[in-house]
Formats: C-alpha cells, sequence, structure tokens
C-alpha cells in the first residue's frame, strides 16, 4: 500500500510539464576519484538563475596569507553586499557528490531456479525458464510496453520499461498492481513522443521488513549578467605546467556547457578488471584515464563528469545537499522545491539509491586541463535544457564460484565469464594502456 501510494504521489508530479524522469544506473558504490586526486587543481562553483550567477572559488594559495591575492574579472560593479565568505566545507560535499565513481555487482548463482523475474541473470535465460514470467511479458508487448531492464536495490525492486502508447502503458501499471492516478495516461504521453524511458519501483517485502597551514575560506560573489562566463586567464599568470579546474555548475534549467570549447563525456559505464577494487587503483587508473583523454584533445577539452538532479543520486557517493547548503553553494532559488517520497530505512554505512522526486538544480560537473597555449579564451558556458543524467562510472562484475559440472548452466555461464574477463582486460588497456599486472602493482602503493 505504501509504495502504491509512492507511485501513484510520483505520476502525479508527471502531470507537470516540466518535470522528466530520470533513468536509474545502479550498482553497489565502492570508491571514487575525487578533486584530491589531481595536483594544481582549482575548484569553483558556479550557480546560475537567469541572468544570475553566484561564482565561488576556493583558494588553493599555500604561503604566507599577507601574500595572497586573488583578481577575478567581473562584468559589474560589486558592492559590499555582492560579496561574502564561503566554507570550504560545501566543495567537499560536492566533490563527494558528483566525483567519478567505482560500483560492483554480483553474478547469482546460475544453478538455482529464479524466483522472480526481477532476480534473473538474464532476461533470455528467465523466459525460457519460467512460462508465467513470458506471459507477462508478451502481454506487455502486446500494449506496446517493453521491460528494458529489471533488477533490485536494496528494499527496491526495479523496472526500465519504454512504452509506444500512453495508454498500452497505463494499461500494464494497472494489471501489474501500480495505481495510477485519473489523467495518468494524458500526463504520460508527453515523455513517450519524446522517446524517453520509465522508472517504476516496488517494495521487496522481506527486504523492508529485515529492516597543516590554516586555508584561506573560499570568496563567493554573485552579479547580473547576460554572459554567463569564467576567467581563466588570470590564473595562467603563476601556473608552473598544465593546471586542472573542476566547475560545480548549479543550473535551474540543465546541464552546463562550454560553447567556445568542446564539451565531451568521459567514457562511462564500461566494465573493469576486478582486481580495480582496490581504491588506491581506481584512483590510479582514473588519473591515468584523464589523462590520456585530455592529451587526446591537445588539452583544448572540456570534460563532463557528472550531470544530475540535485534531489537524488544513483549510486550514491554521497547525499545530495541539503537546503543549507544548496544556499551556501548561491542555489538559494532551489531551496523549498524538493520533496524526498522514499529513502531506504535502516540504510547501510555505504551511501545507496534514494528515490524522490525531482528538483529544479542540476548540478552538472566540469573536469579541464589546460595551459596558457590551449585556452587562450576564458570560458564561456551556457544552460542547456538538457537534463539526461551522466556519471563518470565503472563498473565490476564479480564472477560466481562454480564448478563446470555443478549443473547444466555451469558451462555455457563460465564461458560467458571468461569472455567477459577478456573484454575488461582490454578495456583497461584501450583506456590507460594498462595490463592487470599493472593495475595490481599500482594498489599497493
Amino acid at each position: 500500500m505504501r509504495f502504491r501510494f509512492l507511485v501513484a504521489a510520483y505520476a502525479t508530479v508527471l502531470t507537470l510539464a516540466s518535470l522528466q524522469p530520470a533513468l536509474a544506473f545502479c550498482g553497489f558504490y565502492v570508491a571514487k576519484a575525487d578533486a584530491s586526486l589531481f595536483n594544481q587543481a582549482s575548484q569553483v562553483i558556479l550557480a546560475r538563475d537567469g541572468t544570475r550567477t553566484v561564482i565561488t572559488m576556493l583558494n588553493d594559495y599555500q604561503g604566507d596569507p599577507s601574500e595572497f591575492a586573488m583578481v577575478v574579472p567581473v562584468p559589474v560593479v560589486l558592492g559590499k553586499d555582492d560579496v561574502r565568505i564561503a566554507e570550504k566545507r560545501i566543495f567537499e560535499r560536492l566533490d563527494a557528490y558528483s566525483t567519478p565513481r567505482l560500483v560492483e555487482y554480483f553474478d547469482p548463482d546460475p544453478c538455482k531456479p529464479v524466483p522472480s523475474m526481477f532476480e534473473a541473470l538474464s532476461r533470455d535465460r528467465f523466459l525460457l525458464a519460467n512460462r508465467n514470467v513470458r506471459d507477462e511479458v508478451e502481454r506487455a508487448h502486446t500494449l506496446g510496453v517493453t521491460i528494458e531492464n529489471s533488477f533490485s536495490v536494496g528494499e527496491y525492486e526495479i523496472l526500465i520499461l519504454s512504452a509506444k502508447e500512453s495508454d498500452g502503458l497505463e494499461t500494464w501499471l494497472g494489471e501489474n498492481g501500480y495505481r495510477l492516478p485519473s489523467g495518468a495516461s494524458a500526463a504520460l504521453r508527453p515523455y513517450i513522443r519524446q522517446d524517453m524511458k520509465f522508472f517504476v519501483a516496488k517494495v521487496k517485502l522481506s527486504e523492508h521488513a529485515a529492516g597543516a597551514a590554516k586555508m584561506l575560506r573560499p570568496l563567493q560573489f554573485s552579479f547580473e549578467s547576460a554572459r554567463f562566463m569564467l576567467p581563466l586567464r588570470l590564473g595562467m599568470l603563476n601556473a608552473k605546467g598544465p593546471q586542472d579546474l573542476i566547475i560545480y555548475a548549479l543550473s535551474s534549467r540543465g546541464r552546463v556547457e562550454a560553447t567556445n570549447y568542446q564539451t565531451l563525456e568521459l567514457p562511462t559505464n564500461v566494465a573493469l578488471p576486478v582486481a580495480l577494487k582496490d581504491p588506491q587503483a581506481f584512483r590510479s587508473f582514473y588519473a591515468r584515464m584523464f589523462g590520456k583523454a585530455a592529451d587526446a584533445h591537445g588539452l583544448r577539452a572540456v570534460f563532463t563528469e557528472y550531470v544530475w538532479d540535485m534531489g537524488w543520486c544513483d549510486p550514491c557517493a554521497a547525499e545530495p545537499l541539503n537546503d543549507d547548503e544548496l544556499v551556501a553553494a548561491g542555489a538559494d532559488w532551489a531551496v523549498g522545491t524538493r520533496e524526498i517520497t522514499s529513502s531506504r530505512p535502516n540504510a547501510p554505512a555505504r551511501p545507496g539509491v534514494q528515490l524522490v522526486l525531482p528538483t529544479q538544480a542540476v548540478l552538472t560537473r566540469l573536469h579541464l586541463r589546460y595551459t596558457p597555449a590551449t585556452f587562450p579564451e576564458d570560458l564561456v558556458l551556457q544552460e542547456t535544457a538538457d537534463r539526461r543524467n551522466f556519471q563518470a562510472r565503472y563498473i565490476l562484475r564479480h564472477a560466481h564460484p562454480i564448478a563446470r559440472g555443478a549443473c547444466p548452466m555451469a558451462s555455457s555461464y563460465l564461458e560467458l565469464v571468461a569472455k567477459r574477463q577478456r573484454d575488461e582486460k582490454q578495456t583497461l588497456e584501450r583506456l590507460a594502456g594498462w595490463t592487470v599486472d599493472d593495475l595490481k602493482a599500482r594498489a599497493t602503493r
């Protein structure tokens, strides 16, 4: 009953034309590659709403404070009320929330019968083993609904659906116990026309019942300007070699991109050898991969590492910012717009998935490595209406320990695992130029 109420509440939100459903990425969070990984890295928070920009700059200056100086071009004359002191913690929170992450999956025992569609090792194998679910999927196809994916996360069973017609989707949901409010079909129709997918969740009742030197503080300033840009040139004057810059851009519209430099997404959602599980090995891998990507584009590209609605995360490397933290980051316009509908009770120490309603604040994490020669102009940015989720996410898949003759499925499963592991090694070499032995050596450092 509780879950059906939550689904009804979520479907009601779909009647608001400005909101979009979000796709789940999933996986158990293992490790991260935060900003401290990169030497000579500066961090900046940009909060943009209309023509108002709030810039918060983290000072990485080390030395006598009396010798510190910051010079930042701004488009208007600033008054006293336009400038304030910020706290370093807000950078740490944004970094932890948006950092590139490593997640892992564990294969189920291929010799055990699968009791439900949510625990199937693969959709095809399960459909051959379970006539009832095959009939259910065929019924879905008849209604123009496709079950794109199914999996379990904590106490939730998740479906990812696509549909050809809103009436068919509404009918399928009703037949499977999802009670939607009147008018749901009309609300779903615009999203189907845009070829969007649908994230659907149920509560797994069994799980639910189980129930040195002092750093200078950041400076923050705000102004009104039609131009959305970030000055880089003055920061290069004392640079010794390439510099890294990480930008946390909060927008009321969607993802933020550069207009005068190429904006690229990093390779993501790729499976890698399980030897990467060591946190130091993953940090080394990510630094190597980012460096190769930056060099391949002549240090002239801006890379997107994360784009997400600040109301939730999947998987969570850290909790989303609360209202006070959004205000501290300059996104006071986002306060009061969020409504959390569900979060995991008795959550483990390792952060997990939260199911929440959308918020107005979208966070884009941009990362660039540059020199005066490769970035001759200040960075000009734009807000877009694109609210597609993205994260630099890397996957470990643990094979189930099983003997080849344990059951009829064992041999084909082990062959699948062997091929998968060969592909993972090739991916590691392609992205980082490393072998598994290289990876293990870095894990011990």
